[in-house]
């Protein structure tokens, strides 16, 4: 008898304990806000004192906030809020306008697929080209005219776009994809010596569907950018069986397609080469270069290593 009237007391206690907790904490108007708007009577209410407390502090924050920049919540552009369902009250995190916003504004991205890219490669946006390195010129009216002449379905060649270190020749093509994302034209922008490995590992681990749907993903993009070519270790089978094959169907389909470089056409093709005392080897990196030329104008760029 005497342990049952304890675990009376006991609960009466943590009511009271609950109740004076839920009404202190009703003194605060951001709180009361957003109990109110809830359809739930205090008794009920009270049971989640602590996470409603929880959830105003983040409420608080939102209503002061000016922008994802200035966020004080625990997740960026998230509220801990409140949710009612079917009677039950349950907390989860809820996207801000400026959130929403940003994921708006954002959608086009999902048109864009990127493989072992920076985020600031995934984000380039046209209007954000840095423009006062004028030897970039020539090269931003051309990016500029090719997503014109795209929208109105004049699909010329891509680019073989090749310069200096950090002169932003990635940034380039990578906006002109997003640009045209937005009319969602679907591409692919690929790191090239990565994507090797990622596709030798698939190979060698004998899973065909993922070394399938990794290669048929970069040979059938509509648009495609093979970004830091000759960055990659040659080997016969990356150059003949991979680069060769892609480049080979990308050409008789007529599909724009674009590559970064560090090298101009000549040193590519050196590159490619694997041993330059062997004639078949040159033969097979000419057969490349002449699938290159095919496909893209030879640019050279060079400006500010914005890297440094």
């Amino acid at each position: 008898m005497e342990n049952v009237n304890q675990k009376v007391k006991d609960v009466k206690d943590l009511k009271y304990k609950l109740t004076v907790s839920y009404h202190e904490a009703c003194k605060d108007t951001v709180f009361k806000e957003l109990v109110d708007g809830i359809n739930l009577s205090d008794d009920e209410l009270m049971k989640h004192t602590s996470s409603l407390e929880d959830a105003s502090l983040e409420y608080k924050n939102c209503k002061n906030c000016k922008g994802l920049a200035f966020c004080k919540n625990a997740i960026n552009g998230y509220c801990y809020y409140p949710v009612l369902k079917d009677g039950i009250l349950s907390f989860s995190y809820v996207a801000c306008k400026y959130k929403n916003k940003e994921i708006d504004d954002n959608k086009y991205q999902k048109y864009v697929l990127c493989v072992d890219v920076p985020k600031e490669i995934k984000n380039a946006k046209i209007k954000e080209i840095y423009t006062d390195d004028k030897a970039r010129a020539d090269v931003i009216k051309w990016i500029m005219k090719y997503a014109k002449d795209y929208q109105k379905g004049i699909i010329g060649k891509g680019l073989f776009l090749h310069g200096n270190f950090g002169c932003g020749k990635t940034y380039l093509i990578a906006a002109l994809f997003n640009e045209l994302a937005k009319s969602n034209v679907r591409s692919a922008i690929i790191y090239w010596p990565e994507y090797l490995r990622n596709l030798k590992n698939s190979f060698q681990s004998s899973n065909s569907d993922e070394f399938k749907n990794k290669y048929n993903e970069v040979k059938y993009a509509k648009l495609l950018l093979i970004d830091d070519l000759g960055a990659e270790g040659v080997s016969s089978w990356n150059r003949d069986e991979i680069l060769g094959t892609i480049l080979q169907y990308r050409m008789q389909e007529e599909l724009p397609t674009f590559i970064t470089s560090n090298l101009n056409i000549k040193e590519l093709e050196d590159h490619l080469s694997v041993t330059t005392s062997n004639k078949s080897e040159k033969v097979k990196a000419k057969r490349i270069i002449e699938r290159v030329k095919q496909l893209t104008i030879d640019t050279e760029m060079l400006g500010h290593n914005n890297r440094k």
